[in-house]
């Protein structure tokens, strides 16, 4: 069983030290802060039996230390399949028209924008996309539609140029 006190005790007197710690052996104090986070996540999922440990402090820094180099792995490996893949494609500056579409996307409530992201992005279809939010497939059209609406009020010109693209083709 847990003893929350005993823990936090724990941890006050040790915080510190492993922050400390975590930052010698990463060299980056976000690094740092994560490292030490998960081996004190660790340790309270542990707590009933590393209570009771002779030295609870070292199995943390233990934790801390497994941590660090199994991210340094990871980051190799990456660093690895980077090389191979080569530098990624050049990206030219946004275009005037998707600066004015951010902008007025960003006027749409998240709900809308959720919902257009989804649809017209990744090509769901109203009822997945009703399936991932977690709302009714009514809702999602509402949505849809409102988000559109908003979208050609706050861009009368881009949909004016979309119609005329539309009837040319």
């Amino acid at each position: 069983m847990r003893d929350a006190q005993s823990f936090d005790d724990f941890y006050r007197s040790t915080a510190r030290r492993m922050a400390r710690y975590g930052y010698a052996v990463a060299g980056d104090h976000g690094e740092a802060q994560d490292l030490v986070q998960e081996a004190y996540t660790r340790a309270w999922r542990h707590w009933g039996r590393l209570a009771a440990h002779p030295a609870p402090e070292a199995w943390l820094r233990l934790v801390v230390s497994r941590l660090a180099t199994d991210r340094w792995r990871r980051l190799r490996s990456l660093r690895g399949a980077l090389r191979l893949a080569g530098p990624p494609p050049e990206v030219g500056p946004p275009t005037e028209d998707s600066v004015l579409l951010l902008q007025a996307l960003r006027q749409v409530p998240a709900n809308h924008r959720q919902a257009l992201a989804l649809h017209y992005l990744f090509d769901m279809s109203v009822e997945e996309i009703a399936r991932e939010v977690g709302a009714p497939v009514g809702t999602v059209k509402s949505w849809l539609s409102r988000g559109r609406s908003r979208l050609a009020a706050l861009l009368p010109d881009l949909a004016s140029v979309e119609l005329e693209a539309n009837d040319v083709a």
